[in-house]
């Protein structure tokens, strides 16, 4: 078998194992979401604790959380580990740097003499300027397989109406009406 072969071999295995099929339409979504259960919510840049993610993004994790919540189709993690379905946020903005820095009194490593010392850092980023969800599924070892959907929208992720969201849930809504009932175990029909 050549090379191509086995990789989209592979590649066909691995969309199977998730439930995710290439949509073959428009109301065609992966099943993967239909089924999960748990997802988690983090910024481009990190977790709700990580100090490197700014205010604006800690506040659209936190909303996008609530609005989660809200719906009760998912269960909401405090670990990423735990979770089936990954939501990733960012806030619109073209450009933002972060510059921090500790001083530290005490001896260096190694010496008995006290020193001070110092260490900064400074970061930068660019994006684009609108908001943005990304949706992704993750592997039991927590890696993200996807986006399995992502949408960027001015003011997408802006609380009352939060309409990137929105397009997603009625996605997932719509999708859920669509997809053939389970089913039953232990009924025969005549």
């Amino acid at each position: 078998m050549n090379k191509r072969v086995w990789i989209a071999f592979c590649a066909v295995l691995a969309l199977g194992a998730f439930g995710y099929s290439k949509p073959k339409g428009k109301d065609d979504f992966p099943k993967a979401l239909l089924q999960a259960r748990y997802v988690y919510v983090e910024a481009e840049n990190g977790d709700i604790n990580d100090i490197n993610v700014i205010p604006e993004d800690r506040r659209a994790i936190m909303d996008v959380t609530e609005a989660l919540r809200d719906w009760k189709r998912y269960n909401v993690t405090m670990r990423r580990s735990d979770a089936e379905v990954l939501f990733v946020v960012r806030k619109e903005r073209i450009a933002s740097a972060r510059i921090g820095g500790t001083i530290a009194h005490g001896p260096v490593p190694g010496t008995t003499d006290p020193q001070t010392t110092a260490a900064g850092r400074l970061g930068a980023e660019v994006g684009p300027n609108d908001d943005m969800l990304y949706v992704y599924l993750l592997n039991p070892d927590g890696k993200k397989f996807g986006p399995v959907w992502h949408r960027f929208l001015k003011d997408g992720l802006n609380k009352p109406e939060m309409p990137l969201f929105q397009e997603f849930k009625d996605r997932v809504e719509a999708a859920s009406k669509a997809a053939p009932a389970p089913a039953k175990q232990g009924s025969s029909t005549p």
